[in-house]
């Protein structure tokens, strides 16, 4: 399977913005391994800012400009984590910045994808990050949840993991309603669907459940299918891989992962 995994900040990082190393060597192991099996991955990451604030030892910042510095400190951290622990499994990575122009302009979305196909032809783990550094509020993708999804769709994925801070979809949010159940599947993004959503999930990421939805509608609208889990329970995506019930699947109606 061509696999895309989108890796939410917090899922990399503690509250202070530094590397979660017990989480991301789990995780990276995880990953490592589904490369192993045969399937070809496309990770999209978060952690750029909250990495970069946390290396300068500031709070991440309100104004753009700090957090495009921020950004900009934190990519090279990122990149070299990615690149130490991959390298552990003789795996390759390579670091693709993107922008909202390289998906909305025809000539540079078929470059974006030329080079995405080439990297996963030569067994090379693309890591895409919006290139925040140079991105405005204006004109942006905005946050990685979408980017995964539209990823997704470039690179004719057949699924898309999103690791977050929760355990998948729930009919209300759990945090406030502790009787809130766990919806294991979902066929379309409906009105009722969309009203489950709350706010932002995590003060170190930009995206809650809304983005997520979002995600998952232009998932099933490409025809490529989307899991929600837990990013602390990376191994969970082998369970999702067997068919079993973990978190959310996004799926369309009558189409089986396997």
């Amino acid at each position: 399977m061509r696999i895309v995994i989108k890796i939410g900040t917090s899922t990399l990082t503690y509250p202070t913005g530094l590397l979660n190393l017990r989480h991301v060597d789990k995780l990276i192991r995880v990953i490592a391994d589904l490369k192993n099996e045969g399937h070809e991955i496309v990770i999209v990451s978060s952690g750029a800012i909250a990495l970069g604030a946390g290396k300068l030892g500031i709070r991440r910042p309100k104004d753009l400009p700090g957090r495009q510095a921020c950004a900009a400190v934190g990519q090279c951290e990122l990149m070299y984590v990615y690149d130490k622990l991959f390298g552990q499994y003789n795996h390759t990575v390579s670091q693709v910045l993107m922008t909202y122009e390289d998906v909305d302009q025809p000539v540079r979305r078929q470059n974006a994808v030329n080079t995405l196909e080439t990297l996963i032809r030569m067994g090379v783990i693309p890591i895409v990050n919006e290139n925040d550094t140079v991105s405005t509020e204006e004109v942006s993708i905005g946050d990685n949840d979408t980017l995964s999804a539209i990823v997704g769709r470039l690179v004719k994925a057949d699924l898309l993991f999103l690791l977050s801070d929760i355990d998948g979809l729930y009919d209300q949010p759990p945090k406030d309603h502790p009787q809130a159940h766990l919806i294991p599947v979902v066929h379309a993004i409906t009105p009722q669907i969309e009203q489950m959503a709350g706010g932002s999930g995590s003060d170190r990421g930009t995206g809650g459940m809304v983005t997520k939805l979002s995600a998952a509608k232009i998932a099933l609208e490409s025809g490529f299918a989307m899991s929600l889990i837990n990013g602390d329970r990376p191994e969970s995506m082998y369970q999702v891989l067997k068919g079993d019930p973990v978190g959310t699947l996004f799926i369309q109606e009558g189409k089986d992962l396997r």
